[in-house]
């Protein structure tokens, strides 16, 4: 009976197995799912997950996200009982089926999800390596042709999501997933990275107009305290 057949419970126990259990850490790709899990108002429990080998390579942990990485979540109210989810789109995804909000039908669902993917695949991975080279341990690396590679590529996608805000405040229509998962990483250039005049974030007329909308929001203040970091 759940929660006691999921391994992740014996180092993260569950309060309230009725409800989704959130395994996470306030990175970019934490904050989507805690920014969806808020708007939806879906219950959840959220459990600190450090992003130390002793956390995310745990037994405990792999035992429902394979790959090491947050966030996951574990749903005793899936589509056929109990289960497990990592990756951070396809959590978004699970619950926007979930709960019937911020992912549409028809061909407008196509759009979100088209876009979702270009987080996925896209604008997350290349700024995540931008982060390493220019605020991390790569800025000690003496070459630069890392650094610049992903820098021209973290532009050239800022110049695609800044062509597609033209005329729109959303990326795919209404509000949906897809902001979800986009505007944490941009929030993340000036957060995390102080990288914001080196991509020339200025040149771009619809981005901070856009970040500042999503930032706005109730459920995206809390998100980034979800869950909360232990001083």
């Amino acid at each position: 009976m759940f929660p006691d057949d999921f391994l992740v419970n014996d180092r993260w126990p569950a309060k309230d197995p009725s409800v989704i259990q959130l395994y996470s850490y306030p990175t970019p790709n934490g904050v989507k799912v805690s920014t969806m899990l808020e708007e939806t108002g879906l219950p959840y429990e959220p459990h600190f997950v450090s992003l130390s080998d002793e956390d995310v390579r745990s037994p405990e942990f792999l035992s429902i996200s394979p790959n090491n990485k947050i966030p996951a979540i574990v749903d005793p109210n899936g589509p056929n009982g109990p289960v497990s989810l990592f990756e951070s789109g396809a959590i978004l995804i699970h619950l926007a089926e979930k709960s019937g909000k911020f992912l549409p039908s028809g061909a407008d669902r196509l759009k979100v999800i088209q876009w979702l993917m270009w987080q996925m695949g896209g604008l997350g991975p290349m700024l995540g390596q931008l982060g390493y080279f220019h605020a991390f341990k790569g800025k000690e690396i003496d070459d630069p042709r890392p650094k610049e590679r992903f820098v021209n590529e973290a532009r050239r996608l800022l110049g695609v999501l800044d062509k597609r805000l033209n005329g729109q405040e959303w990326v795919a229509g209404d509000y949906s997933i897809a902001d979800m998962a986009i505007v944490p990483w941009l929030e993340t250039i000036h957060r995390f990275y102080d990288a914001a005049d080196l991509l020339g974030w200025d040149n771009f007329e619809n981005l901070e107009g856009y970040r500042q909308r999503f930032m706005a929001r109730d459920a995206v203040k809390k998100a980034w305290d979800i869950p909360h970091v232990p001083e």
